[in-house]
């Protein structure tokens, strides 16, 4: 898979990057989104959490790889050739987001994103901003800082 930069352009419309995670749809907000690349395998960290992968080598700069389904509390993702790294800044902090493959971009207004659900879970609540109905299937917008573990929410 070859690396995908992108380029967005100024909009009253929030850009949204859609992907995949466990056969759901997911999205953040593509301003956060530094690049696109295909899976490296990682070096693990040792006593890192679980849905910490490890680290890589990114043009000389050591990228933590959090493997976004098991942040979200899906199974532990065995990557292949088809998941993705999206790298996304986070304040200061610049991570690597294990997701199963990228699907969309597409821009949406504000009124689009309807509120997570009363019945959703805490922890669905603290990850998922919002749900944005479209051609018939529903994608959760991913809160980006949420997803940093405590540790690294300092630099965020």
């Amino acid at each position: 898979m070859n690396d995908l930069k992108i380029r967005t352009s100024s909009s009253s419309s929030q850009e949204l990057i859609a992907f995949r995670i466990c056969e759901q749809e997911f999205c953040v907000d593509v301003m956060s989104i530094r690049e696109i690349r295909g899976w490296t395998i990682a070096t693990p960290l040792p006593a890192a959490p679980s849905f910490v992968r490890g680290v890589i080598n990114l043009r000389g700069t050591v990228l933590p790889i959090i493997d976004l389904g098991a942040r979200l509390g899906f199974p532990i993702a065995e990557p292949t050739a088809r998941h993705a790294i999206i790298v996304a800044q986070i304040g200061t902090q610049v991570v690597g987001l294990l997701v199963e493959g990228v699907s969309d971009i597409f821009t949406v207004s504000e009124d689009v994103i309807q509120p997570t659900p009363d019945v959703a879970s805490e922890t669905a609540k603290r990850f998922v901003r919002g749900v944005i109905p479209m051609e018939g299937r529903l994608i959760s917008v991913i809160s980006i800082a949420s997803v940093l573990p405590e540790g690294m929410r300092e630099a965020a």
